[in-house]
């Protein structure tokens, strides 16, 4: 394969009319879980869980390979297994020491127990490889609901938790002085994480889960230190990332994951390299001249 045939697998726009109505259902499922996604991924920062993301994701992977493998449904077993995980950590985990040895060890077993649910697994290897790399399907209409009802409903109780857990995440200790439930909005979060993380792998898959729930607020960060702005240019990042892959990957054979992925990557750097330049263009601007 030369690198006009490669190119050519990647961005192919021959067809694209006629293949971007069938994934209306798909552009609005990819733009819900944005939303979903930034907004998590700004505590995901905040309370210093991005490994934790990881881990859950591998057990998220396990339930779903072990549904495939029996006959059940995928989404059923993702959730259990990304709550089961999450749940386990805010339990486990109290310490970020702790939670860190604890992510080390669940990490490959659930790793280890999807791949043998897969090896196992006598189907069509499409659906082996969609679990790990994400795939775009056509989502239909039952599905969608299930998908957007089960967002809204962490995005409801997210807001409902938003000002309190926001003080435990900043600052624990003083928070819990204050009163504030600390270990019950430490659970409370857990395990919308664990939702979330088990409505992104249907879309970008086990492995680049990062991508959708991490880089979008780790971007924004870099570019503000406001609290509101952090959470509307993580959402908007999110939003870019999967609807934008979702888009090029009309134009390709490849998994719709590389181009999320590589989006979320790009705006990573430019928000990086924005935020490096007003840090330099700040402590240039309060140099003191020097004496005559």
């Amino acid at each position: 394969m030369d690198f006009a045939d490669l190119l050519h697998s990647v961005f192919n726009f021959d067809d694209y009319a006629d293949l971007l109505p069938l994934v209306q259902n798909s552009l609005i499922a990819g733009a819900v879980l944005g939303v979903l996604g930034g907004l998590i991924g700004t505590f995901v920062m905040k309370r210093d869980l991005a490994f934790a993301v990881h881990g859950i994701s591998e057990l998220s992977f396990a339930g779903a390979a072990f549904a495939l493998l029996i006959g059940a449904n995928i989404v059923i077993g993702s959730l259990v297994g990304s709550v089961l995980a999450a749940l386990l950590l805010a339990v486990m985990g109290v310490r970020a020491r702790d939670r860190n040895s604890i992510i080390g060890v669940i990490m490959p077993f659930g790793l280890g127990l999807g791949i043998l649910f897969l090896a196992l697994y006598e189907g069509r290897a499409a659906n082996k490889f969609g679990l790990l790399t994400g795939q775009i399907v056509s989502v239909d209409t039952v599905q969608l609901n299930i998908l957007a009802g089960t967002a809204l409903a962490v995005m409801a109780v997210l807001a409902v938790i938003w000002r309190p857990l926001t003080f435990a995440s900043v600052d624990p200790d003083l928070a819990e002085a204050r009163g504030v439930p600390v270990r019950f909005l430490s659970l409370a979060f857990m395990f919308l994480l664990g939702v979330s993380v088990a409505l992104s792998i249907q879309v970008v898959g086990a492995l680049l889960v990062l991508a959708l729930l991490i880089t979008p607020a780790a971007a924004a960060m870099k570019v503000t230190s406001s609290p509101w702005l952090v959470v509307l240019l993580s959402v908007a990042f999110a939003v870019t990332a999967i609807v934008g892959g979702i888009l090029l990957s009309l134009g390709g054979r490849i998994p719709i994951s590389p181009y999320v992925t590589t989006i979320s990557f790009l705006i990573y750097v430019v928000c990086r390299s924005l935020g490096s330049l007003r840090r330099r263009s700040g402590r240039n601007g309060r140099r003191v001249p020097a004496e005559a």
